[in-house]
């Protein structure tokens, strides 16, 4: 029996689909005919699924911390937007910590290339080193060598990171804080991801 096919929806009804199962079969017009599709459809999406990779964790359960990670993430943009800091630094506090979970190892660098095209140096820089600043404010935790931020002080970001850990990451901890619900961001994020891209493919740590 010959199986039927069910195609993925378009986003536009407008829209056209390549109906090719190989990028090897892709011809210049097929590509063409994607890259104008993928413009706005990224337009569309890009920011509303950055802000479903956080919701999505809402009503996780916690492995010890007395607020799960949607929680700290939102106490830590409340507190960088009530201490007036910019729409930038409001949207990378909420976002700073979405791949803690699926990405532990390198929650930073999940979160740098998620909103690093979007974004200052000063915050993708802070995004990439601020697990490493967080030593500091463990200091009794077995293996962490709380000063290992050092090899990188004299850094033109190096007092961003540690602010913003010390005051909006290590501190974001409390359940009695009343944080803004998340529709409060929405807009911000949305304003983020609708800037012209930078391409930092090529820019490394090292680089920086």
């Amino acid at each position: 029996m010959k199986q039927s096919l069910t195609y993925s929806a378009l986003a536009d009804p407008q829209w056209r689909y390549i109906e090719k199962i190989s990028l090897q079969d892709f011809s210049v017009a097929d590509w063409q005919q994607l890259e104008q599709q993928r413009k706005p459809y990224l337009a569309q999406q890009q920011a509303a699924q950055a802000i479903r990779l956080l919701s999505a964790s809402e009503n996780d359960p916690s492995f010890g911390y007395m607020v799960n990670n949607y929680r700290h993430s939102l106490q830590s943009a409340t507190m960088v937007l009530r201490d007036g800091l910019p729409e930038e630094d409001v949207v990378v506090a909420l976002l700073h910590d979405v791949g803690f979970t699926t990405c532990p190892m390198l929650h930073g660098d999940f979160s740098a290339c998620l909103m690093g095209a979007y974004i200052s140096d000063r915050n993708y820089w802070m995004l990439q080193h601020h697990g490493t600043f967080q030593n500091l404010h463990s200091p009794n935790m077995p293996g962490v060598n709380p000063h290992e931020r050092e090899r990188w002080r004299g850094h033109p970001y190096f007092d961003w990171t540690a602010e913003f850990v010390a005051r909006y990451d290590q501190a974001a901890c409390d359940p009695a804080y009343p944080c803004e619900p998340l529709e409060t961001f929405v807009p911000m994020v949305r304003a983020i991801f609708s800037r012209p891209p930078v391409d930092r493919r090529s820019i490394t740590k090292e680089q920086q």
